[in-house]
This record gives structure tokens, C-alpha cells and sequence, in this order.
């Protein structure tokens, strides 16, 4: 055994060798092209922090920092069919869906949850761009029907978080089917008196924009999100004219009454707390764990000596 050869040698390279940082510790804004530090970017919510650029963030991330202490429960959803119409392009969809969840990690494009926020007990619904566009399909329907079955049994209030690309293909009419499913299912909780918020996110079109996406209460949007049914490129190729700037997104929607707010991630969470307890006529939030202060407390006043200065406390006398 040669000594130098076998373990100087060695060790001299890997202390001198070059270390490569891993690749996911960086990320490109899609807007600027400013580099990103991953933990940065978690911490604002997937929100540049140089442009304001608002990326995709997955449903149980956004629940994380939605729910007091990230704390939530799901809701089960009632599974679907697997393939009804076994339907197949260049792979076979239930190819596709392991493919889908392989890569979200999720069952499906949807997020039931129940929890409170701001001490404000809620039921959430988020949808994941990222499965499969987030596409509407029975079991996105299913899931809409049980978050509000969930939430006039527990009396709370409704917030859909959507993000989708329309009706799912592969499930054809089926798919369909569930914009007047969800749209029953919102009645529901107008009939019961229960606040139902829609927050839009970049995109929203197809059958959903067309269904429960605008049907809330209370309409808002994150900045710039694509919102429409059929898509800017598809309307001027049909009319053969150029569209306005801004067409469809967030902020020209607002600007013609089609929304009520756009907000930032950042802020989304403290405005629904407001407009939540506001529907339900609940009193202010109150900051912290201390309760808040009633309204007939009476704070003595200090106490006055003769020649007009505050008495000194029994601490300052003891000195």
C-alpha cells in the first residue's frame, strides 16, 4: 500500500477540488431575469422580490402561509372514475396522471382544507397549475362540492384559490359537467349565508372562468394574472384585430368591473382576514394571543401633585 498514493494524494484533491452548488438554490425570475436566493423567494411567497413578479406557488405552500401556524386539516374528496372514457392521445391518461403526481407529489389538482386564519375558522380550496394545468375534471368537481358541503356544516366561509387552463380533455362531456355541478354547489352556500371569496391567479380561463371562478362574493385577483375564457392570441386570430395592452389581465379587468381588487401575495392573507370579518360580522382582528381591550375600561389618570408634576410611584419613592 502505497501511503501518498492512496490517502495524501486523495485528500489534498478533495480539499482543493472545486465544490458546484446545487441547481435549485437559484431561481430566474421569468420578468427581469434577476437571480433569485431559493430561501428569499420561499419567504415572500414565490414573489420576486426585485419586480414583483408573481410565480407559481403549489396549494399547499400558499396554505402553509395562509393558515395560522401553517395548520390545516384536509377534507377528503370523493375519488372519480380512474379513466371513464379510456381515452388516449400519445400516452394513456392514467399514464398521464402517475406522470402528474410523480411530479407534484399530489393526488390530484385540487386542495381541500379546513383551518383557521387570523383566528377566523375557514374552508379553502386551492387548485394546482402545475397538475396537468390544473384542468377541471370530476374530481376537481367533486372536491368544490365537498369543501361546501364541509363549510355550511361547519358554518365557515369559502375561499377558492383558482388556477387552471380549463376542462379536461380526457375526460371530455364529463368534465364539462362540472361547471354546473360547482355552480349548484356555490348556490348552496348563498342559500345557507356563508361568504364565498374567489381569489384568481395567473391563469384562470376556459371552463372555470366560465363557472365557479366568477361567481364569488367578493372577486379578487394577484397582479396580472391571465384571466379569460378563450385566450388574447385565439380572440385577435378570430377578429383579426390587435387587442388593447393588457387585455384580459388583472389589473384591465379591475378597470372595467369585472373585479374588486387586485392585491399582492403578500397582503392577500390580512385582506381576506378583514373581508371575511367583515361578512360574518365578527369584531376586528385582534394581533397576538391577548384579548382585546373593552370598550368601558377606564384608564385612571396619573396622579398629580400640588405643584402641578406626576406623583412619583412607590418604586421611585422606595429609591
Amino acid at each position: 500500500m502505497n501511503w501518498i498514493t492512496n490517502y495524501v494524494r486523495p485528500r489534498i484533491n478533495s480539499i482543493f477540488s472545486r465544490r458546484e452548488a446545487p441547481e435549485n438554490l437559484w431561481t430566474k425570475c421569468d420578468e427581469c431575469g434577476t437571480m433569485l436566493f431559493h430561501r428569499e423567494l420561499k419567504d415572500n411567497l414565490n414573489v420576486c422580490t426585485n419586480c414583483g413578479h408573481h410565480m407559481h406557488i403549489t396549494p399547499r405552500d400558499r396554505f402553509n402561509a395562509l393558515f395560522d401556524g401553517g395548520i390545516f386539516t384536509e377534507i377528503a374528496v370523493p375519488e372519480p372514475l380512474a379513466d371513464p372514457l379510456k381515452f388516449r392521445d400519445q400516452k394513456k391518461y392514467p399514464d398521464r396522471m402517475k406522470a402528474a403526481q410523480k411530479k407534484t407529489g399530489e393526488k390530484e389538482a385540487m386542495l381541500v382544507a379546513a383551518g383557521e386564519m387570523g383566528r377566523t375558522p375557514i374552508v379553502a380550496v386551492g387548485q394546482d397549475f402545475s397538475f396537468m394545468g390544473g384542468s377541471m375534471g370530476m374530481y376537481v368537481g367533486n372536491a368544490i362540492i365537498a369543501a361546501a358541503e364541509e363549510a355550511v356544516k361547519l358554518k365557515r366561509p369559502l375561499i377558492l384559490f383558482s388556477a387552471a387552463g380549463g376542462a379536461r380533455m380526457q375526460e371530455g362531456i364529463l368534465s364539462l359537467m362540472q361547471m354546473p355541478r360547482t355552480t349548484v354547489a356555490v348556490q348552496m352556500l348563498k342559500e345557507a349565508g356563508l361568504p364565498y371569496i374567489v381569489v384568481l391567479t395567473h391563469p384562470t380561463t376556459g371552463g372555470v372562468t366560465a363557472s365557479y371562478a366568477m361567481l364569488g362574493d367578493v372577486q379578487i385577483s394577484e397582479p396580472n394574472a391571465l384571466i379569460c375564457f378563450a385566450g388574447p392570441r385565439v380572440i385577435e386570430q378570430t377578429i383579426r384585430e390587435k387587442l388593447p395592452d393588457g387585455f384580459q389581465r388583472a389589473e384591465y379587468l379591475l378597470d372595467h368591473g369585472m373585479l374588486d381588487r387586485v392585491t399582492p401575495r403578500t397582503e392577500l392573507r390580512e385582506e381576506l382576514i378583514t373581508i371575511l370579518r367583515m361578512l360574518m360580522g365578527l369584531p376586528p382582528q385582534v394581533v397576538g394571543d391577548l384579548p382585546a381591550p373593552s370598550e368601558t375600561a377606564e384608564i385612571a389618570p396619573p396622579k398629580v401633585e400640588k405643584s402641578g408634576k406626576p406623583a412619583a410611584d412607590a418604586g421611585a419613592k422606595a429609591k
